[in-house]
């Protein structure tokens, strides 16, 4: 498996599983219609667990644009690699989110509420407020890559970093603290991939009864997330 082709099927995985999560949460008529917020944050944390795990030996696992551009401004990554991983992300969260849809496309048919179907693919923020929501993003993505680049052992001064399979679990761990902490602003994106890929699928497949995808609010789980990737990185190199 080529690191592109890892990159790809890890972020594809993440989203099925998570926004899976999501969508038996949500939808109409599901086994798992009405679970709780906390069932959503395990469901992302198990996610991210079964996606490194399996595609970390050969693309490291990033699995998320911000991780990869932190990674690279911390002088862990090669920044001629940045565009290629992050395309791969981005077709991998469409193609994940996609196979969410054909999954439920049952339970879609029967779900009336726009916002509902809409928050099965990407986030919205609990109230609207365009510097509150990009902080909370920043935030969240912060701790998570600030996070990783000590899980991974970036601080012993490796010339390129992977997250290992043995540390598929610490990083789901951290994701799993983030949701339950940080997650009730706007949902915890953290993943600019994780949202864009799956709004762009919103946009574009054929779902029943749903409205629009919210593109005013889009930038904002894209830019906050580098941002907080960018800042972990700095004060990573500061220290």
């Amino acid at each position: 498996m080529t690191p592109l082709l890892g990159e790809f099927i890890g972020t594809a995985m993440l989203l099925l599983l998570g926004n899976g999560v999501v969508t038996n949460a949500l939808l109409k008529d599901t086994k798992g219609s009405g679970s709780s917020f906390l069932f959503i944050n395990f469901g992302w944390a198990i996610a991210v667990f079964i996606a490194v795990f399996i595609v970390a030996p050969y693309s490291g696992a990033h699995i998320n644009p911000a991780v990869t551009i932190g990674l690279a401004v911390a002088g862990k990554f090669s920044f001629s690699l940045v565009p290629t991983y992050i395309g791969a992300q981005l077709a991998g969260a469409f193609v994940g989110t996609s196979l969410v849809w054909l999954q439920y496309k049952d339970h879609y048919d029967v779900t009336d509420d726009k916002d509902l179907v809409l928050a099965t693919f990407s986030t919205a923020p609990a109230i609207r407020s365009t510097f509150s929501n990009l902080v909370s993003e920043v935030i969240g993505t912060f701790v998570l890559v600030f996070s990783v680049l000590y899980i991974t052992g970036a601080s012993m001064g490796e010339e390129a970093v992977s997250l290992g399979s043995l540390d598929a679990l610490p990083v789901a761990l951290v994701v799993l603290g983030i949701g339950i902490s940080l997650g009730g602003t706007t949902g915890y994106a953290i993943n600019p991939a994780r949202d864009l890929g799956p709004r762009i699928a919103h946009a574009i497949l054929p779902i029943s009864k749903k409205g629009g995808s919210d593109w005013s609010y889009s930038w904002i789980p894209v830019v906050g997330p580098i941002i907080g990737g960018i800042l972990a990185a700095v004060l990573f190199q500061a220290l």
